[in-house]
């Protein structure tokens, strides 16, 4: 079990390298493109015939969501970037996520009683990404019975709704999730897990 978790890490760091020169890579082709876009290259050459040719037809999603939100179609190669970067982020730490489940397991299947402590430590870790998405799917303006993030709220609703009651509201700000949070790794220290 330790060739696993040790080829897991190998390939975490794998990934990790390749979303870093993805990203550099993201960022050349956004700042080239730009350039073409705002006409600070001339847009008669042959790298801006190419990006008009190859990479804008790419971007063209990036592009109609921007416009269709009041935006510039010149800022389509950055939110592209922004798109890149924190979905390699969102991706590490899935993977940084599933690793640590798999060294719990391992470790709790060597304890006696340990298999417990794992399930009970991942179920506080599953509350916890659900309270992340939640907030998170709020910031957008997603709804809350899309299919997507309705489990969220499912797992977090029992929780949020008694601390509403209790914590006062500070204008359109919820703190509750923050307090919610904060009870949940009391709890979790207080189990030992």
């Amino acid at each position: 079990m330790d060739q696993f978790l040790g080829g897991y890490a190998l390939f975490v760091a794998v990934v990790r390298q390749a979303l870093f020169w993805l990203a550099v890579v993201a960022a050349l082709v956004a700042l080239v493109d730009w350039l073409v876009r705002t006409r600070r290259l001339n847009p008669f050459g042959p790298v801006a015939r190419f990006f008009r040719r190859f990479v804008d037809p790419a971007l063209l999603p990036m592009e109609r969501r921007i416009t269709r939100a009041g935006g510039l179609p010149t800022s389509a190669p950055w939110w592209t970037l922004v798109a890149v970067v924190v979905g390699g982020l969102v991706l590490l730490w899935v993977l940084e996520l599933i690793g640590g489940m798999a060294a719990n397991l391992v470790v709790g299947l060597e304890s006696p009683g340990g298999l417990a402590r794992v399930l009970l430590g991942w179920v506080f870790d599953v509350v916890r990404v659900a309270l992340f998405v939640r907030v998170i799917s709020s910031w957008f303006g997603m709804s809350p019975y899309s299919r997507w993030i309705r489990w969220s709220y499912v797992l977090t609703e029992w929780m949020l709704a008694p601390l509403r009651r209790v914590v006062p509201t500070m204008g359109p700000l919820d703190i509750t999730p923050i307090i919610a949070f904060f009870l949940l790794s009391i709890a979790q220290r207080l189990l030992g897990l």
